[in-house]
């Protein structure tokens, strides 16, 4: 492989990680959130017989931001369901054409699907401003579900990033990625 297409896949897939890492961390603290906010529903249903719909209905929204924004970022720690049958006893290399199969066989076709399937989904929701259907309940139905159009995006990004990184391991013995590498959790500029 060209030095010069081995240095653009390395520094892409590394930009495309960096972001996806920011965005992660950033979206696991709505963890935190969606505790704190569950506790407070519990207390003031509780022992102060009060309730919100908006703030119930917001636990959901958090766990979908959660969800839907964090499945990148799992993918790129490879914490993500993999069934193990033979992955684990075979070398980088195999490992790297498994990982490329996959991500380009499965993956990417199945975001792509996502997308195409969502899309009417999302623009009608937009369409019509689409809020809860509970009284008092949050406004932004729309804006919730255009993340499964974000969680495609940001899933196909992650796996080109992962798809150079097998490219980079197939072709190229000692290659910068087999190595450990210094990451920062800054946006990329």
């Amino acid at each position: 492989m060209n030095f010069t297409l081995a240095q653009f896949f390395t520094t892409l897939s590394t930009r495309l990680e960096q972001l996806i890492d920011w965005i992660g961390r950033s979206v696991s603290w709505l963890v935190l959130v969606m505790v704190l906010v569950t506790f407070l529903v519990v207390v003031l249903r509780y022992i102060f017989d009060m309730g919100w719909v908006a703030l119930q209905e917001s636990v959901s929204y958090f766990h979908s931001f959660v969800f839907l924004l964090g499945a990148a970022y799992t993918l790129k720690h490879n914490s993500h369901v993999r069934v193990d049958i033979f992955y684990a006893r075979l070398s980088e290399t195999g490992k790297a054409w498994i990982d490329l199969i996959g991500h380009v066989f499965i993956l990417m076709p199945v975001m792509i699907f996502i997308l195409w399937v969502s899309w009417p989904y999302v623009a009608d929701s937009w369409r019509v401003s689409e809020g809860s259907r509970e009284a008092g309940g949050l406004p932004g139905v729309y804006l919730l579900k255009s993340l499964i159009l974000l969680m495609a995006g940001l899933l196909m990004l992650q796996g080109l990033a992962l798809i150079m990184q097998a490219v980079l391991k197939i072709t190229s013995r000692n290659h910068p990625l087999d190595a450990p590498v210094e990451r920062t959790d800054e946006i990329p500029h």
